[in-house]
């Protein structure tokens, strides 16, 4: 198959770090903070390089939405076996307002511009945990609340990744190297037509409350007695 596909990869806190809000409560604090690819898009690259080489599509394009580092998350997908990078390079004010809404217009763009047939992203959305090449269609397992639904869907298409849709590779030293030979082209939003501007405007970022500790009870009854005390009852 000739088909192309175009993987979203973000760059975010890395999961192990502890998010603090900043003083100001205009966000959350990330300078000097580590960072890592979204570990759900590490499955999305994951599936579209095993779709590769089982030789059912031929190209594998990591794209990331953001500044400078973003490069570094990019790398680290063509470390994992992604052909070649886009980094959209949005900064500043820009970056801070960037939302799913505008995201979502720069890969519409990227998909047109590069002839995109299918596009894999971490989730949230339609998370898939089996997906099945079938000549111009896709055939994809859904995990839902009363089991598993299995669906099937003709392409172009978007799928996002569910945990169990598979367990993604190490990058090996080997494949790192190689992959700082590989080509990441840099693009700005306009220069694929696509307006950043926001409606949307965040008031306040707050931690969430912490939990009271519980309390034990011995009977049902000391149960009932302690909600009508608190008001709960």
């Amino acid at each position: 198959m000739s088909a192309r596909v175009l993987v979203g990869v973000k760059r975010v806190i890395d999961y192990a770090v502890k998010i603090r809000v900043k003083p100001d409560k205009t966000g959350v604090v990330t300078d000097g903070v580590k960072h890592s690819m979204n570990p759900f898009c590490e499955i999305a690259i994951e599936e579209a390089v095993r779709l590769k080489e089982k030789k059912l599509i031929k190209e594998v394009i990591a794209v990331s939405c953001g500044p400078q580092q973003s490069q570094e998350t990019i790398r680290t997908a063509l470390a994992m076996g992604a052909d070649r990078g886009i980094h959209v390079d949005v900064s500043g004010k820009d970056y801070e307002n960037l939302g799913p809404l505008q995201v979502s217009k720069i890969l519409a763009a990227l998909a047109k511009k590069e002839d995109v047939r299918l596009i894999i992203l971490g989730k949230q959305g339609t998370f898939a945990s089996q997906v099945d090449f079938q000549e111009d269609s896709l055939k994809v397992e859904r995990e839902i609340d009363g089991g598993l639904e299995t669906i099937k869907i003709k392409m172009p298409a978007v799928v996002t990744a569910d945990l169990r849709l598979n367990e993604p590779r190490y990058a090996t030293l080997p494949n790192i190297m190689k992959a700082k030979k590989k080509k990441i082209d840099t693009v700005k939003p306009s220069d694929l037509g696509v307006d950043l501007s926001s409606q949307l405007e965040v008031l306040s970022v707050e931690e969430p409350s912490q939990r009271q500790a519980g309390v034990k009870v011995e009977t049902v009854e000391d149960l009932i007695k302690k909600l009508r005390d608190s008001g709960r009852i």
